[in-house]
């Protein structure tokens, strides 16, 4: 670990900032597409629901890596313009966490009870109300925790662009590993960096998924489970005395 100089130090945590960089921009497309494609999949004409579960089987079917390759190497054949390697992985990552992002919204939405729909049809909204005010809200908490799997699953996946020459954590141990022959110290300092990363996406996520339930007034306890156990037999004994003093 001493063999590893300021300077490749300086390599390696600087790839760290490329792989931030590569999973915000590409959750955040991600995200555009999860939602446009798992709401078309729910949408009232055929065509629109078939359109979309085309995509969803192209995308969910294709390797993200093969697809960075076609955007990088073989698009640019067709419009005579080459994306830098950078923006080919977000792109190829968006569109293919995306893909199974939209499942996600898919399943969600249409978990939503049929009678909050018919409310909201008695109160004369439009599709596109209905939508806003009374769908997404109640779906948009069930979406968060499969979304933080997806989030932490795109994550590591940012890996793959190493191989295109983009420097991110994996690129810059590689070099790291190559200057100094250390192979165990260079990718456990890897390993630990990527679940700090990863611990913190999901603690991320699990306060926003606490938001959203606290907006349809169902925001889950702090406490851990274990807490939880514990407090139930006093809430027996409680329940138990409020009887007998009845």
């Amino acid at each position: 670990m001493s063999e590893i100089s300021t300077g490749l130090w300086e390599l390696l945590f600087k790839g760290v900032w490329i792989t931030v960089q590569l999973t915000v921009l590409s959750a955040a497309f991600g995200a555009v597409v999860a939602f446009v494609i798992g709401l078309a999949r729910t949408h009232r004409l055929w065509i629109v629901r078939f359109l979309a579960g085309v995509y969803f089987e192209i995308f969910r079917g294709t390797s993200a890596l093969i697809l960075m390759f076609w955007i990088f190497f073989v698009l640019p054949l067709g419009f005579g313009w080459q994306l830098v390697p950078m923006w080919a992985a977000v792109l190829a990552l968006g569109l293919t966490y995306g893909a199974y992002g939209s499942e996600v919204v898919r399943g969600a939405v249409n978990a939503v009870a049929p009678a909050q729909r018919e409310a909201g049809i008695a109160l004369s909204f439009t599709p596109a109300q209905q939508l806003r005010k009374i769908i997404l809200p109640q779906a948009w908490p069930e979406m968060v925790p499969p979304f933080c799997n997806l989030l932490i699953e795109l994550l590591k996946g940012t890996a793959l662009v190493s191989i295109m020459g983009v420097a991110d954590i994996a690129f810059g141990a590689s070099l790291v590993r190559n200057a100094t022959g250390q192979s165990a110290p260079v990718y456990t300092v890897i390993l630990v960096m990527y679940f700090v990363l990863a611990f913190v996406l999901t603690r991320g996520m699990r306060a926003l998924e606490r938001k959203a339930k606290a907006g349809i007034g169902q925001a889950p306890p702090r406490s851990f489970g274990i807490g939880r156990k514990l407090d139930l037999p006093r809430q027996k004994d409680v329940s138990v005395a409020a009887g007998g003093e009845r």
